[in-house]
């Protein structure tokens, strides 16, 4: 069986919530036009994803989430947080919630992705950082927070 990929979860939820905006028309918590406040939110989230994830290229390193990890990366936006891919992920939902004005299940589907996230490919990714880099990773969570 084939696992589902953080990037696959991330264009689900896009779909998810597309689906129920045409599906559900509800009134709109964020009207026009400050519903386009979502936009910049959704592509500065997408800047933060792309460029986290060529850092990695860039560091030579192994970007799988199921894979095992070959280097303990801390630089680039990994200083601020140890997860600044789901972070983007995460906030270019967010914005593309509020460009579609902010239905509740919307925003429902923003927080069952960071739930899904933070418990289920981040909980695997720690345990997996820590058996390969122990005490350097020990440090490194303790400095850095997880999300932001």
């Amino acid at each position: 069986m084939q696992k589902l990929l953080p990037p696959r979860l991330f264009l689900l939820t896009i779909g998810l919530m597309l689906a129920s905006r045409w599906l559900w028309p509800i009134a709109l918590l964020v009207p026009m036009p400050f519903n386009w406040l979502g936009l910049v939110i959704g592509i500065a989230g997408l800047a933060v994803a792309i460029s986290s994830a060529r850092h990695f290229r860039q560091m030579g390193t192994n970007i799988m989430t199921f894979g095992q990890p070959d280097r303990l990366v801390i630089s680039g936006w990994f200083r601020w947080s140890r997860n600044p891919m789901y972070l983007g992920f995460g906030l270019s939902l967010l914005g593309i919630a509020l460009l579609l004005g902010a239905a509740i299940s919307n925003l429902v589907l923003v927080i069952a992705f960071v739930i899904i996230v933070d418990r289920w490919y981040i909980a695997f990714e720690e345990r997996a950082m820590l058996a390969k880099f122990g005490e350097q990773y020990s440090a490194y969570q303790a400095q850095t927070r997880r999300w932001i």
